[in-house]
């Protein structure tokens, strides 16, 4: 079996998912787009097909269907994709471009970036210089994560992001319930300047995020609470363990609970024991170290934009109703 993560490169700790190659900090973008494997093209062909008289026949005309048009990779020539011919192609290059100016002139520092499933999906991730500590020195970072597909599975999409540097874990920035994810359709052409734009709201609200983070940090929670909180959160249910729902997903429960009693990574820190920062510590650290996966690639896949990552944005919806 392939792996998920074909190339990526990362500067400074071994990320949580322990993937890469290791890159010495503040690197130019080109040293980057060679470390990550991000330096081929997307190329573009219209769908052609053999038009035969009968199934046996070996011998026809070749035709174009003009609606659709097959992306393939410059460097392997092996295919990525067929899509409508509506399609706009946003290129590796592009995802790592993006952040030029940033690490140039606003103090970012690309932390990883790479490509996943073969170059149908990549991504770069740059800190953004933004930190705040919670009570008992557990430090949270604040990231920008770009990222996009070539196979309609993904909108281009950039997101602040957090990460728990105790354990690494990664939460998107949430306000009122919605993340502040820009997401650019491929029906639309990619324009940098104007997602950086929508940004500037976005990354200004690392303050307010972090002060309600920190509310969740003084909000004491009673055991009952607390497993009712995992009931929802990963259970999906009103809160009874007896709902039959409730039972299926025992293991994970389990898992989770022991982690925020103490067995999870900054679980005995003043910020996380016994309070709500501390259930939602655990769920995060819970999806992107425990819950079971194929693979680490999957589960880097996963935690940032597949189950795993709606698993957290509902962890955190739930946690902040607890201080609402």
């Amino acid at each position: 079996m392939s792996h998920l993560v074909e190339t990526m490169a990362y500067a400074g700790q071994t990320p949580w998912h322990q993937l890469g190659s290791a890159l010495p900090k503040k690197q130019p973008i080109d040293v980057w787009a060679q470390a990550a494997g991000m330096q081929w093209h997307i190329r573009e062909t219209p769908v052609r097909y053999l038009a035969t008289d009968d199934d046996t026949s070996l011998y026809g005309e070749a035709l174009e269907f003009p609606e659709q048009k097959v992306l393939y990779r410059s460097d392997t020539k092996a295919p990525l994709s067929v899509v409508s011919g509506r399609y706009q192609v946003v290129q590796p290059r592009q995802v790592l471009e993006f952040y030029r100016d940033l690490t140039e002139v606003s103090g970012y520092e690309l932390e990883t970036a790479g490509v996943l499933k073969a170059g149908r999906k990549f991504w770069a991730l740059a800190r953004t210089g933004k930190s705040s500590a919670l009570k008992g020195n557990d430090v949270v970072n604040g990231y920008l994560l770009l990222a996009t597909s070539c196979d309609g599975t993904l909108a281009t999409t950039a997101t602040p992001t957090t990460i728990r540097v105790v354990c690494n874990n990664t939460l998107s920035i949430a306000l009122n319930g919605a993340t502040s994810a820009i997401k650019v359709p491929h029906s639309t052409s990619f324009d940098a300047l104007a997602v950086k734009k929508q940004l500037g709201i976005a990354v200004s609200q690392w303050d307010n995020f972090m002060y309600r983070m920190k509310t969740l940090s003084e909000r004491k929670v009673k055991s009952h609470e607390a497993m009712n909180y995992f009931l929802k959160v990963l259970c999906q249910t009103d809160g009874h363990a007896d709902s039959p729902q409730g039972l299926t997903n025992e293991r994970a429960l389990k898992k989770v609970q022991a982690m925020y009693e103490g067995q999870g990574r900054g679980a005995e820190l003043q910020a996380a024991k016994g309070t709500g920062w501390g259930l939602l510590c655990a769920v995060t650290e819970f999806i992107d170290h425990e819950r079971r996966a194929r693979s680490q690639e999957h589960r880097l896949d996963s935690a940032w934009f597949g189950q795993g990552a709606a698993l957290k944005q509902r962890a955190l919806d739930h946690a902040l109703q607890l201080v609402s």
